[in-house]
């Protein structure tokens, strides 16, 4: 276990529910962007968009309140937030009294920003709200594809030649798309969506290479950035975007999204979230 990427992870924790902002653990996007093959995080924006299931606070009488948070984090922030002291210093609220919900949208935005260096968007909407939380049905989903694998190891190399001659502009995803905590091993489950122009990228070969992440240990932000780089270096696409949906863990899930030439792509979430 590699302790030295979180203080908390891991480890036996006292779950404080009174307002400790020195619960957020920064950790370095650099050092995870060092490991990938030809990232560069100039070529590409995007953010991590959070969002908090657990959120509850107290009103000034006491009474208890809930809302469903997202959080819009930049990737020009120099700092991700590890996702345990997130939730840990989500939990330090729900005893904590905040004057109105504007206070506290101020409060969360203020240690957010703070902790990862970048401007930190906030939202709250009630439990009870009604939204449109559907997927796009406009991406090809190319899991059905009759493929056999004999190996689960992270492999670039298997996006080389998956570039062909023709040129088109397609929107694909998978459901397939595992991971593991770079710290605790414990597994991470997310869909990815990937939109691009240019020549068009062998799909077996795309399927075989998300796949090649089931035995890989890395957070959620760096697993996309690679999948970002690694289709950028070896398909050379003339735009790309890269968007991963992950499954909660602790009432959170982490969705980053990276593109080299759209602002956000607004893709619902799945049944599974």
């Amino acid at each position: 276990m590699d302790t030295t990427y979180s203080k908390n992870l891991g480890k036996k924790t006292d779950y404080i529910s009174t307002y400790t902002p020195e619960l957020l653990d920064p950790i370095p996007r650099a050092r995870g962007r060092g490991n990938i093959t030809a990232c560069d995080s100039d070529a590409f924006t995007g953010y991590d968009l959070w969002t908090g299931y657990e959120l509850s606070w107290l009103n000034t009488k006491g009474k208890p309140m809930v809302a469903v948070a997202e959080f819009m984090i930049p990737c020009t922030s120099p700092n991700l937030i590890e996702s345990k002291s997130f939730k840990l210093y989500l939990n330090s609220l729900n005893q904590t009294p905040f004057v109105s919900e504007q206070v506290l949208i101020e409060t969360l935005t203020k240690d957010l920003s703070a902790t990862s260096g970048g401007d930190v968007r906030v939202k709250l909407s009630r439990v009870d709200e009604e939204q449109d939380i559907r997927s796009d049905r406009s991406f090809v989903c190319i899991d059905d594809l009759d493929i056999e694998i004999d190996s689960y190891e992270y492999d670039e190399d298997l996006l080389l030649g998956a570039a062909s001659e023709t040129v088109v502009e397609e929107r694909i995803c998978s459901h397939l798309l595992k991971s593991n905590c770079l710290v605790t091993n414990q597994p991470d489950w997310g869909s990815v969506y990937i939109r691009y122009q240019g020549a068009e990228i062998d799909r077996e070969k795309l399927l075989r290479y998300i796949i090649s992440f089931r035995g890989h240990n890395e957070f959620h932000e760096q697993c996309v950035e690679r999948i970002f780089s690694d289709i950028k270096r070896c398909c050379q696409p003339e735009k790309l975007t890269v968007f991963a949906r992950y499954t909660r863990r602790g009432g959170l899930d982490i969705n980053p999204f990276r593109s080299d030439f759209e602002e956000e792509m607004p893709v619902g979430r799945e049944y599974r979230q």
